[in-house]
């Protein structure tokens, strides 16, 4: 597999990834870009969230739980001397539906974690990541 990553700005640069997409990324203005891309370390944090997110809806899927609504936020602490990096991650997993099947859902919450999701494997080399899970009992 191989990347590819240009500049195109100050701070900003495009990269082409090895499935043919394009990512753009680019530094704050404080830190010396114009903001018009994501920065680096949002793409870490959206890869987390992306990543463990595709692992619960597909164990979901296979375990066939349906009629929910789901969304992922994380809040997150960080270094304050350089390099600046995650010191800890929390997310919380919302589900929303009626009648939903708890122990399935954190079943697959608990196996996104602890078995598959490998951004989270590979951070938490380096970052204690915890995680909830909160549930609104509705109608879809």
């Amino acid at each position: 597999m191989e990347y590819k990553l240009k500049r195109i700005g100050k701070m900003a640069f495009y990269a082409k990834t090895p499935s043919g997409h394009d990512v753009y990324m680019d530094a704050k203005e404080s830190s010396g870009g114009d903001g018009s891309a994501p920065t680096p370390m949002e793409m870490v944090m959206a890869a987390l969230m992306g990543c463990t997110s595709m692992d619960v809806v597909a164990i979901l899927s296979k375990m066939k739980v349906e009629n929910y609504s789901y969304w992922i936020d994380a809040s997150y602490e960080y270094s304050q001397e350089h390099p600046k990096v995650f010191t800890k991650i929390e997310l919380t997993y919302h589900f929303s539906g009626g009648d939903l099947p708890k122990e399935k859902i954190e079943k697959a919450v608990s196996l996104s974690q602890e078995r598959y999701c490998s951004v989270s494997a590979m951070l938490k080399k380096a970052v204690e990541i915890t995680m909830k899970i909160e549930y609104k009992e509705d109608e879809i």
